[in-house]
């Protein structure tokens, strides 16, 4: 089975390129940023707490985030997997070994999206006037590359460590030109 974590810095095109993925392979996906908007939309309890860490420019808490990854990869054992905002940090992509091994389904591939942090800022404030999203304004932003560069960024190292780790251009081209160049590499792996 491919479990492909699609990667990059805010803004890098995660979104975008995942939506293309999964019209054409039939990855299960699972977006973290999307059950948790989901959440909060609908003003849970988890949902509460998290709006209040995102709004922050924080991270949710890997417990929440790992244990909504868990049961996701539980209820699609047969399916080939695309993680979308997921792991974020070390001690995350450790537990996704650790789901992936309990559940057989064997390791997991980094491809990263790499792109110029002036132009991820251009595209989350574009994307902030189109959709309208109170977290997309450039005090958040800059807490959210800190956070990137912190946290995030250490675990394309884990993965370049364990030779499961592919670097792509994300900013050069069109997105469709970028998803040809990243459909190659899935199909390659």
């Amino acid at each position: 089975m491919k479990n492909i974590i699609l990667f990059g810095a805010p803004g890098a095109g995660k979104g975008t390129q995942s939506a293309i993925i999964r019209e054409k392979f039939a990855f299960a996906y699972i977006s973290t940023g999307e059950i948790l908007r989901s959440e909060i939309k609908k003003q849970t309890e988890l949902g509460k707490q998290a709006e209040e860490i995102i709004n922050k420019g924080q991270l949710v808490s890997d417990e929440i985030i790992v244990g909504m990854i868990q049961s996701f990869i539980e209820s699609h054992p047969n399916e080939d997997l695309l993680l979308d905002g997921f792991p974020r940090t070390e001690q995350q992509a450790r537990a996704l070994d650790g789901i992936l091994a309990s559940q057989n389904r064997g390791n997991a591939t980094v491809i990263e999206l790499k792109v110029d942090k002036e132009v991820l800022m251009q595209r989350l404030l574009k994307r902030a006037e189109i959709e309208g999203r109170k977290d997309d304004n450039e005090t958040t932003i800059k807490e959210r590359f800190a956070q990137y560069e912190a946290k995030t960024a250490a675990v394309a190292d884990y993965y370049k460590a364990k030779n499961a780790y592919v670097e792509l251009d994300g900013e050069h081209g069109t997105p469709e030109q970028i998803s040809v160049l990243l459909c190659k590499t899935i199909e390659n792996l």
